[in-house]
């Protein structure tokens, strides 16, 4: 299949991710049955309501392409376009089951392996990330841009304080990390997007991290001159048989080259 017109996809994401943003409005702070998956996460008829309705709109409209979202069955029939939607409905399910408007709608366009057009939508706070690749990235259609940021001392990172605090970075080769202003988010991929509008300087998660997490935020976060990779400086692949990254830094350059630095040592496990 040749490339798709990532402007025209990145239309069809806006529009229809807007769209699914009111449904969630609806469940948000009231009542609505919530249970938890096999593996413990939590979910919301919320979730399933708007993966449902992106589903229908968006495979309508692109017959053509495959389907990954968290909250669909993965047949695996995905691998066989080189050209599909992916999808997270509610990224940030715990602060929506909190009322805390720190949830988002991801949704991408990823061909060969790569996003080519993604959109993170805060539906509470009316913020609506995007980005098609060579185009830029916007913030409510306003042109966004990654923080000039260098160091890591005082720099503002999105990430778990326990993480930072952990006494096993006072254990060579590892380094205690520099004093830094740390704030988490529950979305990951609005932590992404938050680096990727210059509020915050750097993200980083050194856990297992779905393409549903990541496809969309990934593209919004380069298209500001961002870099995303995993904690070992790997590029992302998405479309593999796991879907799955082993962790995920995202920053300006010269941030990003620091904190790699600092962590690409790690051995992680892929959950």
């Amino acid at each position: 299949m040749p490339e798709p017109d990532a402007k025209a996809d990145l239309d069809l994401l806006c529009q229809t991710v807007l769209e699914a943003g009111s449904i969630a409005r609806g469940f948000f702070g009231g009542a609505y049955k919530r249970w938890s998956k096999e593996q413990g996460s939590p979910v919301t008829e919320a979730d399933l309501a708007v993966d449902a309705f992106l589903r229908k709109r968006l495979c309508a409209a692109r017959p053509a392409y495959g389907w990954l979202s968290e909250e669909s069955e993965d047949d695996k029939s995905r691998l066989g376009h080189d050209t599909l939607f992916i999808v997270d409905p509610i990224d940030g399910t715990v602060a929506f089951l909190k009322a805390r408007p720190h949830f988002t709608i991801c949704a991408a366009v990823v061909h060969d392996g790569r996003p080519v057009a993604g959109v993170v939508y805060n539906p509470i706070l009316d913020e609506m990330f995007t980005a098609a690749r060579g185009d830029g990235a916007t913030m409510n259609q306003a042109p966004i841009r990654v923080s000039d940021r260098q160091q890591l001392d005082g720099c503002r990172m999105l990430t778990s304080r326990d993480l930072i605090a952990h006494p096993a970075w006072s254990t060579p080769p590892n380094r205690a990390w520099p004093a830094m202003e740390i704030e988490n988010r529950s979305s990951i991929a609005y932590r992404m997007a938050l680096v990727a509008n210059g509020s915050f300087d750097a993200m980083m998660a050194l856990s297992a991290k779905r393409d549903w997490d990541l496809a969309a935020a990934e593209i919004v976060l380069t298209e500001a001159g961002g870099l995303v990779s995993t904690h070992d400086g790997s590029v992302l692949r998405y479309n593999t048989p796991g879907a799955m990254h082993s962790s995920v830094i995202g920053a300006g350059p010269k941030l990003h080259a620091a904190i790699i630095e600092r962590v690409a040592h790690l051995v992680l496990p892929r959950k």
